[in-house]
């Protein structure tokens, strides 16, 4: 599947790919930091954003998906930046095309398998009469007694859009994201890869705890752990200029 993308600046290629019920707008403002240093394409993943939808959803195939991505741009090798849902793709690719990576980073995610955390998000989003519904504050509204952080409620209407006049539509595929949800929570397959990666967790976060490190090291022997302080799951918006500075400090030296 040729997946939805944007380009900006020149140099060596970097991707990034959003996480759950996120697009490749989540991560425009960063792209454009990091594009005064390399040419970042920002890649809508499958059943995401502007890309295609489908039935079928793994690792696996958001892996594949963007391997054709890579042979499409003609691009030879490339550093990698994943977060959360998107750091898992990043692993797999690293995992099943380990010579295309010159580096990688996972923001937020660890190896392990995550038990269900999504549901009440799910349930705010299943909420929503989208035939009813005349403006986005409605549908935020409606959404409150579901989801109570404004943040996130904001992070997942961006999803919405008026595909005719007055009338809104979900740009992700929201059937298959919850059917596939066991999916999206598995482990990491045991697989060492030797790519040199930087994982970068909130402190406020209990996606990668001090525990998981030791298991994390066995898949990655060529990684580091940092922790950017006041952030939770969310670290890059949270704390922009420190994960900037933090990532750059690692892809580029």
């Amino acid at each position: 599947m040729l997946l939805h993308y944007k380009e900006l600046g020149e140099g060596k290629p970097l991707i990034i790919l959003h996480g759950l019920f996120g697009t490749s707008d989540n991560w425009q403002t960063h792209a454009k930091k990091l594009s005064e240093y390399y040419r970042v394409i920002l890649v809508d993943q499958r059943n995401h954003g502007h890309s295609p939808w489908s039935e079928d959803f793994t690792y696996e195939h958001l892996a594949d998906d963007l391997e054709e991505l890579i042979l499409h741009l003609g691009i030879d090798k490339f550093t990698l930046i994943g977060h959360s849902m998107g750091g898992k793709t990043a692993m797999y690719y690293a995992q099943k095309y380990p010579s295309r990576l010159e580096k990688m980073v996972v923001v937020d995610i660890g190896i392990k398998k995550y038990p269900m955390h999504h549901n009440e998000i799910i349930k705010g989003i299943k909420s929503l009469d989208l035939s009813t519904l005349t403006s986005r504050s409605e549908a935020e509204n409606a959404m409150k007694p579901f989801v109570d952080s404004y943040g996130v409620r904001q992070f997942l209407l961006k999803n919405l859009y008026w595909f005719e006049k007055g009338k809104l539509a979900w740009r992700m595929n929201v059937e298959v994201l919850e059917r596939e949800m066991e999916e999206i929570l598995a482990p990491i397959p045991n697989i060492e890869v030797w790519t040199p990666t930087l994982f970068i967790r909130g402190a406020m976060s209990n996606y990668i705890l001090d525990e998981d490190w030791d298991e994390i090291e066995e898949i990655f022997p060529d990684a580091i752990l940092e922790t950017i302080e006041n952030a939770g799951h969310w670290v890059h918006s949270e704390q922009p200029e420190e994960f900037i500075e933090m990532v750059l400090g690692f892809i580029i030296r």
